[in-house]
Formats: C-alpha cells, sequence, structure tokens
C-alpha cells in the first residue's frame, strides 16, 4: 500500500496495456496476455527495487505505522509525507490521486484531516435514530 501509489504512476502504460488485453480476450486474458501481464510485474518491482535502494528508512517508517496503526491512512500522513518527498527528490515519482476535483488540495495533502472514527459522525447508509455509536443517547 505504502508504494502503490508510485507503482501506479510509473506503470500506467503497462497496466493500461495489460487492462485492454484482457477486456479484447473474452475470458481467455490470463492466458493470452502473459507479455502483458509480465511486463506489469517487471515494472512494478523496479519500483519497489529503486524505492528500497533510495527511500529505505521512509518506506520503512510508513509501512511499519500502517501496520501498527491497522492501515488507516490518517493515522501515518506525517510518514506518508516524508516517504512522498524522498521518493519524489530522488527517483521523481509523485503520487497524485485519480479523479482529485481540480482546485481541491489532495488528502495525503491537507494540513487538517478529517478523521473517519469520530463518533457523532454518521455515514450515508446509517440513519440517525437518535442513539451514538456506542449506545448512549444524542
Amino acid at each position: 500500500m505504502s508504494a502503490s501509489f508510485f507503482i501506479g504512476a510509473r506503470c500506467r502504460p503497462y497496466n493500461d496495456d495489460y487492462m485492454q488485453c484482457k477486456t479484447e480476450s473474452y475470458g481467455r486474458g490470463e492466458l493470452d496476455c502473459m507479455k502483458e501481464g509480465r511486463k506489469v510485474t517487471r515494472c512494478a518491482a523496479s519500483v519497489l527495487d529503486d524505492i528500497n535502494k533510495n527511500c529505505l528508512e521512509e518506506f520503512r517508517l510508513h509501512y511499519n505505522c500502517l501496520e501498527n496503526n491497522n492501515h488507516q491512512l490518517w493515522q501515518c500522513r506525517r510518514a506518508e509525507r516524508l516517504m512522498n518527498r524522498c521518493v519524489f527528490q530522488k527517483i521523481g515519482l509523485e503520487k497524485h490521486i485519480p479523479d482529485t476535483p481540480k482546485g481541491q488540495t489532495p488528502v495525503h495533502l491537507r494540513d487538517k484531516q478529517i478523521y473517519a472514527d469520530h463518533p457523532n459522525v454518521l455515514r450515508s447508509w446509517e440513519k440517525d435514530v437518535g442513539i451514538r455509536k456506542d449506545g448512549s443517547p444524542a
């Protein structure tokens, strides 16, 4: 998860070729698209090799933070920023979240985070029945 956006940034053309091949293979993509699949795998492995060679300390810091915080991304923004900076400066890859609306700050760059586990926030599928998540009356 720590390297996924960087893999996506560098390997997008290979991923697109593989997905196009699978779409055009009508159910035989695993067999017909092995060449494209190997390119995706090689590209992803090269990104991980570059990160391990150039930013291993920052990568481990972010990875361990995610492991210790149940993969809640918002808990690890500081470690993520350190890793993003290192990868950009040393490898030239930048984290970009697809479909981020123009003019809106991407979530990983926001100064003030909105935390997901706030007990008074209802999710879109929850109905307000006057009782908080912990069972106490609202």
